[in-house]
């Protein structure tokens, strides 16, 4: 039996995991954590409309339902020349036939990045963002700054959505303890047009939201740094917080960057159209590398989402089926690349949708808050083997 060893416990990594198991192999999941993070619902955690454990999964609970070996540990060093792979504690494994490489991305370092914290960092960082809020209700006023970055490298490495949907749901829970009036809440990012990628509908509706919600913009500025007096940008502007959510763009691994693996700009892991990570003569290796870890091959537009990464680790496992059964009918990622989010405020939500041909953005009442609440129910029952997962998802 072929062994497979995958690198993250994440959205890529769990489920190649999980659908290489179905099609019988030798699989081995190395993850530092031992559980797997619900990223998207995270955002109800900070508010108090989640409890942390709800948006965890055990892996060794998952591992026990899907049959997988479970390695928890962190990865040090990967060689593409070696065929191995360097654990913190385990120390070096070169005993697999296929690697698959779903560790993420690294964040954007900015200077005083300590004086922030971000909901899509480390998951005890939410946590905390949940500690520093309750402080400021218990206080009674304050101001608070959320938003998030970009990487001039690799577009797709931005994560926005989270911030905006963040942002929303400070606004309710300060408007139900009916203290709203009392802060001064403010989104910020270096980009003139924050969002764009989500399609000029989205653009415009996005400031409607802004305006409605009573919500500042501080926007096609450079982030020069953060300050425990707010955030600094060029042209020596100051935006004052007690509080200060950012999301980094992503980059590379420095285990990535300074391994023997194709990178582009960014440090993202460079791959054909079917996640295969190819020889300098275009041959293909045994690698692949799937989800945030990998540079996106595609549209401009495109974004590092969960469902992408999903889609990856889905096509990895029959693209490994099918060179170990002598067929080259490969599946890729590119032409299915779309953006699907979501994004909730609380109190409703709003359906964005991209792909090559179309854009648009749905408002949605509270059905939509339900909607996503019920996809969180969803992605946990179905990794646990309680429900049926739906094609396509």
């Amino acid at each position: 039996m072929k062994k497979i060893l995958i690198l993250g416990g994440g959205f890529a990594g769990l489920d190649g995991a999980i659908h290489l198991k179905k099609l019988n192999y030798d699989v081995t999941l190395v993850s530092e954590r031992d559980y797997f993070y619900i990223y998207p619902t995270s955002i109800w955690v900070p508010t108090h409309a989640s409890e942390f454990k709800d948006v965890c999964v055990d892996l060794h609970q998952l591992r026990d339902i899907h049959g997988f070996k479970l390695i928890v540990d962190s990865v040090t060093n990967i060689s593409k020349e070696d065929n191995s792979v360097t654990l913190s504690s385990q120390g070096v494994i070169n005993d697999y036939d296929y690697l698959i490489i779903g560790l993420g991305a690294a964040k954007m370092k900015h200077k005083g990045i300590e004086n922030t914290l971000s909901i899509c960092g480390k998951p005890e960082d939410s946590l905390k963002i949940r500690d520093a809020l309750d402080a400021l209700v218990e206080k009674g006023s304050g101001k608070i700054a959320m938003g998030f970055g970009s990487n001039p490298k690799d577009s797709s490495a931005v994560r926005g959505g989270p911030a905006f949907e963040l942002l929303f749901n400070v606004h309710n829970m300060l408007k139900k303890k009916g203290i709203r009036e009392n802060f001064e809440l403010t989104f910020f990012a270096p980009m003139a047009k924050p969002g764009a990628r989500m399609g000029p509908q989205a653009l415009t509706m996005m400031e409607t939201f802004f305006k409605k919600l009573d919500i500042k913009k501080q926007i096609g500025k450079k982030i020069t740094g953060f300050t425990q007096e707010g955030v600094t940008f060029e042209d020596d502007i100051l935006l004052e917080s007690d509080f200060t959510m950012f999301i980094p763009a992503g980059h590379g691994h420095e285990l990535i960057i300074n391994s023997d693996l194709p990178q582009n700009a960014a440090g993202f892991i460079q791959t054909n159209d079917y996640s295969n990570v190819l020889n300098a003569d275009g041959s293909m290796t045994n690698i692949y590398a799937i989800g945030d870890a990998a540079a996106l091959v595609g549209q401009d537009w495109g974004a590092k989402q969960g469902h992408m990464a999903e889609l990856m680790a889905k096509n990895v496992a029959f693209n490994i089926n099918a060179r170990e059964n002598g067929r080259e009918n490969f599946k890729g990622y590119a032409k299915h690349i779309n953006i699907i989010c979501v994004m909730d405020s609380g109190d409703g939500a709003a359906f964005v949708y991209r792909d090559a041909k179309r854009a648009f953005m749905l408002p949605m009442p509270m059905v939509g808050h339900w909607l996503k609440r019920g996809w969180g129910a969803y992605c946990r029952n179905s990794k646990l083997g309680k429900i049926p997962r739906i094609p396509g998802m």
